[in-house]
């Protein structure tokens, strides 16, 4: 559903109403087995094969996965396996392994879409932009030149060419450990 934003004529925005719950975590528990902790926690706890949850690695303390909404293909989540809001209530191993994480994340999406840059970083709190504001993530996301092109400048619509399916395969092929 499109409409206008503002009272300014010209500028159409696409509704996504369907990501509501996702952001807002109203009821995970059908989709994500366990229904107890984070939407994160409960991924990761869920008991369901890392190609149905998009969990692309996982350590010690931290594991990485796709997002269920990307902004672009190959967008990875990397994040503590337990649900902390900000960096401050990290340990020292989480935030080692965290950071190790989003390095083999970078590599990961480098050799699997070659992108011209990428965009690496937190979302720390609501105001800040975070959808999931009680369980810490780095994003991890390829970027080209032309991704900001007409349908998102104008449009301000993002188009995302490949299923979640073929994301993950691609992005499990190039993950590569230390």
């Amino acid at each position: 559903m499109a409409g206008r934003v503002g009272g300014q004529a010209g500028i159409e925005r696409l509704w996504a109403g369907w990501r509501l719950a996702y952001i807002e975590g109203v009821d995970h528990s059908a989709a994500v087995p366990g229904g107890e902790g984070s939407l994160f926690e409960r991924i990761l706890g869920s008991g369901l094969p890392d190609d149905q949850t998009w969990i692309l690695w996982r350590g010690e303390h931290c594991f990485a996965l796709l997002n269920a909404y990307p902004y672009t293909s190959g967008h990875v989540l990397v994040m503590p396996n337990r649900a902390v809001p900000g960096l401050a209530g990290l340990t020292g191993a989480e935030s080692a392994e965290l950071w190790q994480g989003i390095q083999l994340a970078v590599a990961a999406v480098t050799d699997a879409y070659r992108p011209e840059g990428l965009n690496v970083g937190f979302n720390l709190g609501r105001a800040a932009g975070a959808g999931v504001p009680d369980h810490l993530h780095a994003h991890v996301l390829p970027r080209w030149s032309g991704d900001t092109n007409f349908t998102t400048a104008i449009a301000e619509t993002r188009v995302v060419p490949e299923a979640l399916t073929d994301t993950w395969r691609r992005l499990r092929d190039a993950w590569r450990e230390w």
